[in-house]
């Protein structure tokens, strides 16, 4: 169906407007709002209400091409300016709990995907039909690939696993509504970080420490920003972005041209045949060597702030990607999805209360895995702007591990099915 308003300067104008009403109200001290926004977090809202638009018919993520420029041109230039400040070392100082809680999160769905086939083919067998190319485990192995990785790993499922196109809409439509309400439920979370973290004992010193960092550096050279300096912020995040999508497509071009181990979708190793991999990779190293340098004083002048805002406009173009109306469209393959986001969730749980890690690294271990370089980050940066390089960085390695990861799955998942 075409929506109300096809014209994307219109749907940019609508996202806008959502986001400037939820800023406005967020902002109140008292009343309604106020306590309103201490039990639903606002960036939860940023997030939910484009999705309502897209829901009703006012808009559509399938004719606006906002998502893509948001995360092409935004996602790497918010990346560039939330990691101009960062102290690489303190990165480091934040310990293995977080490379610990993203392969908990990576384990949780190689794992998840077989148990829910188990589980739904008890309750509902008719749900797991399908023979040959047909077969619902095929399907599912491109959402395992989705779920670890990313776009690239989930082609290179559905080019291994030779699952039916036809029926390939499904299994995108499982995809887009579980890990949508699973980023939902995640945003909901942080909105009570410290009661979560108190009830995992998590030491969160780390983090702290790190954030405490940034505030000071911030706080010690800032100043109020003139119109130059924000003309040289804007000038260091696009021609950093230009050099990252230079750097993409010849890097990529040159792999898929030259060994055809990249250019192969079914192969493992077809992520790195993947340019917005790349883009994502170079933007942020562009940010970490800038750390190194009299540029990061720019953060004095607001850069973290600026790439807040490119994070706020990717997260409601994010949010317009759902539609609540198809929620329970096929309920046989969502049953599946949810179950499996389940175990998936249950066993961060497990294993962050096992080892007291912090809701930060739970929900950023899990991102960076379901929702990749795109949400991650996004999600990361709203505990503190210098925290996205962390979502990045693991994201990064999403991509590297997801089609190992998604295999294992897919074979696992082939097994259950025929018990």
């Amino acid at each position: 169906m075409t929506p109300v308003f096809p014209n994307d300067t219109i749907v940019f104008g609508l996202l806008m407007l959502a986001l400037g009403i939820v800023f406005y109200t967020s902002s109140r001290k008292s009343g309604f709002w106020y306590k309103f926004y201490k039990v639903v977090p606002a960036l939860l809202m940023c997030y939910m209400i484009p999705a309502i638009f897209n829901s009703v018919g006012l808009i559509s993520d399938e004719i606006s091409q906002t998502y893509y420029i948001a995360s092409r041109f935004l996602l790497p230039a918010s990346l560039i300016l939330m990691t101009l400040s960062i102290d690489l070392k303190a990165i480091f100082n934040l310990g293995p709990k977080a490379l610990i809680m993203f392969l908990t999160g990576t384990a949780g769905i190689i794992i998840g995907g077989p148990l829910a086939v188990l589980l739904i083919a008890w309750i509902s067998p008719e749900t797991l039909g399908g023979t040959g190319p047909d077969a619902i485990w095929r399907g599912l192995a491109t959402l395992a690939g989705s779920w670890i990785g990313g776009g690239a790993n989930q082609a290179a499922m559905l080019e291994i696993f030779e699952y039916n196109p036809k029926k390939y809409g499904g299994m995108v439509l499982v995809d887009i509504v579980v890990a949508n309400v699973w980023m939902a439920v995640i945003l909901l979370g942080i909105g009570q970080n410290n009661k979560i973290n108190r009830w995992l004992k998590a030491d969160d010193s780390a983090i702290e420490e790190l954030k405490a960092k940034v505030s000071a550096f911030s706080e010690k050279v800032n100043r109020n920003p003139s119109l130059t300096d924000l003309m040289i912020i804007l000038s260091i995040a696009f021609t950093g972005v230009g050099i990252a999508h230079w750097g993409a497509d010849n890097i990529s071009a040159f792999l898929t041209s030259s060994f055809d181990i990249f250019n192969d979708k079914g192969s493992a190793l077809s992520s790195f045949g993947s340019q917005f991999f790349w883009m994502i990779s170079i933007a942020t190293l562009v940010g970490i060597i800038l750390s190194y340098t009299k540029a990061r004083n720019y953060e004095g002048a607001g850069a973290s702030k600026i790439g807040s805002v490119f994070i706020y406009i990717l997260v409601a173009t994010i949010g317009m990607k759902m539609d609540l109306g198809k929620i329970l469209e096929n309920p046989g393959l969502i049953a599946i999805g949810v179950v499996w986001m389940t175990f998936h969730a249950l066993l961060l749980i497990l294993v962050a209360k096992l080892i007291k890690a912090p809701y930060f690294f739970l929900a950023v271990g899990s991102q960076a895995n379901v929702g990749g370089a795109a949400s991650a980050p996004v999600v990361a940066a709203v505990f503190h702007p210098s925290l996205a390089t962390v979502g990045a960085l693991l994201a990064v390695f999403g991509y590297v591990v997801g089609t190992y990861g998604a295999l294992l799955c897919a074979r696992l998942m082939e097994i259950a099915s025929k018990v």
